[in-house]
């Protein structure tokens, strides 16, 4: 069977989806537990439900408002949704794989390459739907293997802007948060200095589904290392998505993003007006 790394179209997995864990990945940032609800009514065959505050965060802290799990927490959470190292996982969300690249991205994060997001998401599956909560897998045997990801620290973003060699550093938030004119979530607004705007909704085409390799290439084809980030670290990971599908080198995540980086306010931000 092919393996699926960054995206799978709703046509190969409607061919593939005995031989494949589901995962159900919606969300609303201002709306906890609304995902569950949403799942509860319905959801594609056989798809475990992931919550992206217990299952894809800690608790916030210091580090922001979607601080990555400890790994351990984290495999033990792919254990109890029944994968094993030998599985396919298909994540998805109703959300443009704004959620969905998150729970990808952590996969990755624990050596897991067979893992994808739903092209377009529920919008492009027209086959059959479930209600209730699938019934549990058998635990699974997951182990955690060398990342396939790439992380930066807040004092090594830090101590490296500014610098000969400095990051390009690309922030998945939209323009006018970015830019500092609105903040509706985070007590600070503005940006990372010298942070570009690369909004993650602007991966995606009209249908919600990504745009031609070549495209995203080009949109991110910044010069030496890059470091993502978003609010909180989960839409970055929508970028790092964006540029796996363009076969881009892997970047470096900065998981705390904004909300972890304003928790120390010795830290310097910028606005643009």
């Amino acid at each position: 069977m092919t393996i699926y790394t960054n995206l799978i179209s709703a046509a190969d997995l409607a061919a593939i989806m005995d031989h494949v864990v589901l995962l159900d990945v919606r969300a609303k940032l201002d709306a906890p537990g609304w995902g569950r609800e949403q799942y509860l009514q319905n959801h594609l065959p056989g798809a475990q439900y992931v919550d992206l505050d217990q299952d894809l965060a800690a608790p916030p802290d210091e580090r922001g408002r979607h601080p990555l799990p400890d790994m351990d927490a984290w495999v033990a959470c792919l254990q109890r949704l029944g994968i094993g190292n030998d599985d396919q996982v298909v994540c998805y969300d109703d959300a443009g794989g704004a959620y969905a690249a998150r729970a990808w991205w952590m996969l990755r994060w624990a050596g897991h390459e067979a893992a994808a997001v739903l092209d377009g998401g529920m919008s492009q599956w027209s086959g059959a739907m479930e209600s209730g909560a699938a019934r549990p897998r058998e635990s699974g045997t997951f182990a955690a293997r060398e990342p396939l990801t790439r992380l930066i620290s807040a004092a090594d973003l830090l101590a490296r802007l500014g610098k000969p060699g400095a990051p390009t550093l690309y922030d998945a938030r939209a323009e006018a948060r970015w830019a500092g004119r609105e903040e509706p979530i985070d007590p600070v607004a503005g940006h990372i200095p010298g942070a570009l705007c690369r909004a993650f909704a602007d991966n995606l085409d009209a249908d919600g589904c990504f745009k031609p390799a070549a495209e995203l290439a080009e949109r991110f084809s910044g010069p030496g290392q890059i470091v993502c980030y978003c609010g909180s670290g989960v839409t970055a990971a929508h970028n790092i998505l964006a540029m796996h599908l363009a076969g881009l080198p892997e970047p470096e995540l900065y998981a705390d993003s904004w909300s972890g980086w304003i928790t120390d306010p010795a830290r310097p931000i910028e606005t643009a007006g």
